[in-house]
């Protein structure tokens, strides 16, 4: 008989701390989880499942002018935000459900609470104030928006988290950030008929990804209306007393827009829960700092997904979880695998990515192939819209395995998928080479590139 009130005990109910609790629990454990806000952590709630939602909808103001094209004619359109929010509201409330069902169904208990570690088996629940003990404890409160709290007038501005829940769309909006999310929530607003700005304090928007991807999607998104301001930060921000705000530039630039957003990266949410107090042991970022196997240092408190600031991702936290039930339940020790994780931007176009950019490869091996098509997209011949999809594939010249494979353009996320298995089997590009076209499609390109486009020899291209 156990002395402690639960076997396993999960604070924070994301993708990553439900997978773990929902599934320690069918194998008979006693598990409660506890969560402040929602079940469905960032992901569900306010993260990649609405902005999805709202990539769907900034995407038909293009499909509308496209259907001319292939001989349909359509009639005036009207974008009405506040019906998108509420389909938004109501298909997160369902997903809620479901989650809130699997814990159920699997005996875990949900208590809609903060919940603070007290020492290395115990947990305080902040809604009743009672403390609880458990055998093993899983931290998994994720991250959160970055706020910016040096910039005067940063109270002005929203996050992410805001953007799913505004009143009303602003008419312009000024958007800080280079990232996957700032590039994403520019494309949702300009989309939707808002007047958009990204500002970067970088050369070039998001920065780890594979030169031609991101210098291609900066085309693109200019070319549709979107104004960029690379090298430039935001200085202040001013409100009127009508309610628009003022935006000042280290640049000399002045915009006034209706709302201001700080997409400026995320931080581990770890402020306040107790970790110092349990001695658990974080960064200079507030991460949890974690072993192969998700351990702390402190043998009986484990950490998974956004809040050990691995890799940033909810399909890792969920791996993550189920690398702890085989360790820890299983007798199976399993380390989460890291590598060659396959990714998209919602952008649009679309970035799918796997493995390693051509910058990162030309400094990891001393030769690459380097094949890359660059053509117009068969539905764009009838539709007369400008646009181009680039295919990439990187590969050592040493003994022909592909390292990296980076698309940009429609369902360039699709492809990726299952890029990501073919990058994981090691397929070489001879296998590439092998595999039959279906055409026709664009993604045949990538088993169609027979000869390299240029190769880099050690580091530089020749």
């Amino acid at each position: 008989m156990s002395s402690y009130d639960y076997d396993l005990f999960v604070i924070g109910g994301g993708s990553g701390g439900v997978r773990a609790a929902r599934v320690a629990a069918s194998l008979g454990k006693k598990v409660a989880i506890a969560e402040e806000y929602r079940f469905g952590g960032t992901c569900v709630i306010r993260g990649c499942v609405p902005k999805k939602l709202f990539v769907y909808a900034s995407q038909f103001h293009e499909h509308f002018e496209d259907a001319a094209g292939f001989g349909w004619e359509v009639g005036e359109s009207r974008f009405d935000w506040k019906k998108l929010v509420a389909a938004k509201d109501q298909e997160i409330t369902r997903l809620e459900g479901l989650y809130r069902k699997g814990l159920t169904n699997a005996g875990a208990e949900q208590i809609d609470s903060r919940a603070e570690l007290v020492d290395a088996h115990t947990v305080l629940i902040k809604a009743t104030g009672k403390t609880v003990t458990a055998e093993r404890i899983i931290v998994a409160v994720g991250g959160a928006p970055t706020t910016h709290v040096a910039l005067p007038g940063h109270e002005h501005c929203i996050s992410s988290n805001e953007a799913f829940h505004l009143e009303e769309l602003p008419e312009a909006i000024l958007i800080e950030g280079g990232g996957y999310i700032a590039v994403e929530f520019a494309n949702i607003f300009h989309g939707l008929g808002v007047k958009t700005t990204l500002i970067y304090r970088g050369r070039e928007i998001l920065s780890r990804f594979d030169q031609d991807m991101r210098r291609g999607l900066h085309a693109a998104m200019q070319a549709k209306g979107i104004d960029i301001l690379c090298e430039d930060v935001i200085l202040s921000v001013e409100k009127k007393a009508e309610g628009e705000l003022i935006a000042k530039t280290k640049q000399g630039k002045t915009l006034e827009v209706g709302q201001v957003m700080l997409a400026i990266g995320r931080s581990p949410n770890t402020r306040g829960l107790g970790l110092e107090q349990a001695g658990v042991a974080v960064n200079e970022r507030g991460a949890i700092i974690v072993d192969p196997y998700s351990r702390t240092n402190v043998p009986s408190i484990f950490a998974l997904g956004d809040v050990t600031d691995r890799v940033q991702l909810t399909p890792v936290a969920i791996h993550e979880a189920m690398c702890f039930i085989e360790t820890e339940y299983k007798n199976n020790p399993t380390s989460p695998d890291h590598d060659l994780i396959a990714t998209a931007v919602f952008s649009q176009p679309e970035i799918g990515t796997v493995g390693m950019s051509e910058e990162q490869a030309a400094k990891a091996f001393e030769e690459l192939e380097v094949y890359r098509a660059e053509f117009r997209p068969m539905k764009a011949t009838l539709s007369g819209r400008a646009e181009r999809m680039i295919m990439k594939l990187i590969v050592n010249a040493a003994d022909r395995k592909v390292v990296g494979a980076h698309i940009l353009g429609h369902d360039a996320g699709e492809m990726a998928q299952l890029l990501g298995i073919t990058l994981k089997a090691g397929c070489t590009k001879d296998d590439f080479d092998r595999t039959m076209a279906v055409h026709p499609t664009a993604a045949e390109e990538l088993v169609t590139m027979y000869s390299p486009s240029y190769r880099v020899k050690n580091g530089e291209r020749v």
